[in-house]
């Protein structure tokens, strides 16, 4: 079954679908509405011994219609949305979100980031 995962970082790098999917995904812009972007520092040893950067970006709810965050909807599988959930830091958590476009799509934020 096809699953939409909202990227706004580092899952819409080709380099970075190659190495943990084996494929580039397919995928189209969509905008997120009530959120926005923000860095924070990833204290996950694991994550960042994959050569990954300490700083992160993640998104928080406002619960402004205003606030938005562009990005891509990617198109994966269900066994590529698991391979994600390992890849994330470990304080990162998906949730079920409606884009813009009215698409239901996964996305990443850090737990604590809500």
């Amino acid at each position: 079954m096809k699953e939409h995962l909202f990227s706004y970082g580092t899952l819409q790098k080709e380099k970075v679908q190659l190495e943990l999917f084996g494929r580039v995904l397919k995928g189209s812009p969509g905008i997120l509405r009530s959120y926005k972007v923000v860095t924070i520092e990833i204290g996950d040893e694991s994550f960042l011994s994959r050569g990954e950067e300490r700083y992160q970006q993640t998104l928080i709810a406002t619960n402004d219609d205003k606030d938005t965050v562009a990005g891509m909807v990617l198109e994966i599988t269900e066994e590529e949305l698991l391979l994600a959930d390992h890849y994330e830091p470990a304080n990162y958590k998906r949730i079920y979100v409606v884009l813009e476009s009215g698409k239901k799509a996964w996305i990443y934020l850090a737990g604590s980031a809500e």
